[in-house]
Order: structure tokens, then sequence, then C-alpha cells
């Protein structure tokens, strides 16, 4: 069983500042965002083991790709880091049994979600795939499913674990870490707890793997993108058939080939 790990760090356990997520204004609250990631992915790589995975694959996920103090990584573990030549919720080995979302958070505009957005909270403010709204989770989610693999495990604030349910059903293992209360405020349940109810959901997302849906949608594929200023909009070369301006805002990609046409945003 071959388990994939897509690690954001927006929805982890004892996050709820900016300054813990992001390199740049970050200092020594990132450097502890940092240690959380990791603290995070080895209980669930830890429970993944103990499922009876035989192979783990970890993709650092958020914004530079170079988040986890990769010394402290489970050794069991490989892992994507760095500037990746692939689109960012498209990255899968061949043979991959289940898909794992780790520290993922909620769509733009969700209400007293901490940290939503969509890919780029300063650029878009919707995105739709096949005329349904859709956030990060279910663009990994779409994209795994491009392969059918299934998203065995969900792990973030109540918003996002909200999010996922509805578009996902009861399937995968849920691990609300948090609540939501606003855009930077949270709050932070017991973080060892949290993490052995990770270690337990993974455990059993690798034991139900081979039972669980992937989230299929059936090409051809429209991946609308609602900007947040025409400024945006303008700037994006449109062809009138791959991409297509709807309106002020609002650019549509279309094609036959969901992993290509997530590489273009």
């Amino acid at each position: 069983m071959r388990v994939y790990m897509s690690v954001d760090m927006e929805g982890l356990a004892g996050v709820a500042l900016r300054e813990q997520i992001s390199r740049y204004v970050g200092g020594r609250q990132y450097q502890q965002g940092r240690r959380l990631v990791v603290a995070e992915v080895n209980a669930a790589v830890e429970g993944a083991f103990r499922g009876g995975a035989t192979d783990v694959v970890v993709h650092d996920n958020h914004g530079s790709s170079m988040n986890m103090v990769i010394e402290d990584l489970d050794p069991r573990a490989a892992v994507y880091m760095g500037n990746l030549p692939y689109p960012q919720h498209a990255l899968l080995e061949p043979d991959v049994d289940v898909y794992f979302c780790l520290g993922y958070h909620a769509a733009q505009g969700t209400l007293h979600a901490f940290r939503d957005h969509t890919v780029g909270s300063s650029r878009w403010s919707n995105v739709w795939l096949n005329g349904l709204p859709i956030g990060e989770l279910g663009l990994s989610a779409a994209c795994a499913g491009v392969y059918g693999v299934p998203i065995g495990l969900v792990v973030g604030d109540d918003k996002l674990c909200a999010e996922a349910r509805a578009l996902l059903g009861d399937g995968p293992e849920f691990v609300e870490v948090k609540s939501g209360l606003g855009r930077h405020a949270a709050k932070i349940l017991p973080i060892d707890e949290q993490h052995r109810r990770i270690q337990a959901a993974a455990s059993r997302a690798v034991r139900r793997g081979r039972d669980l849906a992937p989230f299929a949608v059936a090409p051809p594929y429209e991946l609308c993108l609602q900007y947040t200023s025409p400024d945006h909009a303008d700037a994006y070369p449109c062809d009138g058939v791959r991409a297509v301006r709807r309106d002020g805002t609002t650019i549509c990609l279309k094609g036959d080939s969901l992993i290509e046409l997530a590489g273009r945003i």
C-alpha cells in the first residue's frame, strides 16, 4: 500500500498566526511552524505504517515547498521539497493507493476559516471546476481522481473538514485539529492529543484505502478563475478556445486534461 501525503501548513494543529506559516514575516514563530509541520507529518507517517503502508511519500505543498525541518522527518518517508516542475495539486507517483491531505485550509471566502484562500488569495476570489465551486482540497481530490486515487485522510480546521465532507462524503478519515475563529484566529486543541488522533486516523485510512472511491470529475474540463481585479484577468493571455474571458474578472480554462489545466494556474 503506497501512501502519498500532500502537506500544507495553515491547517496544522497549533497554528493560529500568519507568522507561523510564513518564512518572510515569521522569524521565531515560523521556526515553530516548521517544527509543528514535521511533528504532524511524523504522526501520519507512523500511523500509515502501522496500518500496513509499504511506502510513504510526502510532498511539502506550502509556499516555497521548503518548510519542513528535514532532519527531523521520519526516515521511512521520502519527501518532495523545493521548486518542483509539476502542477501543485497533481504531483503523484505511479501506483499510489491512497492520498492524504494534511494541514489543508478552507476555500477563499469561507466564514471564520483560518487563512482561507484558493491557491493565491491576493489574486483569486473563486475557483470552479466544471461549474462546481472548489478549493485547494477539491483540486487535489480531483487531480488524484484522474489517476483513480482516493482521498483517505483530511486534516485541518473545522471549516476545512466541513468543506471536505460536503465534497467527498463520509468516506475519508477526518481529523479536526482546531476551530477557526477568523482569518488570523483559531481555538487550538491540545497538540499531542491531535497527533494521536492523526496517527490513529492514518492507520485506519491505510487499512480502508482500497475500499475508498476516488473523487472523479469527467472530462472535458472547465476550470474557471475569478480574479480579485480586472487587472489580473487582463494579464492572462486568452485565445477564445483554451482560455476564455467570461467577464471582467473571470477566466475559464478548457481542455481534456485536468492535470494540464492545473499546471496553468
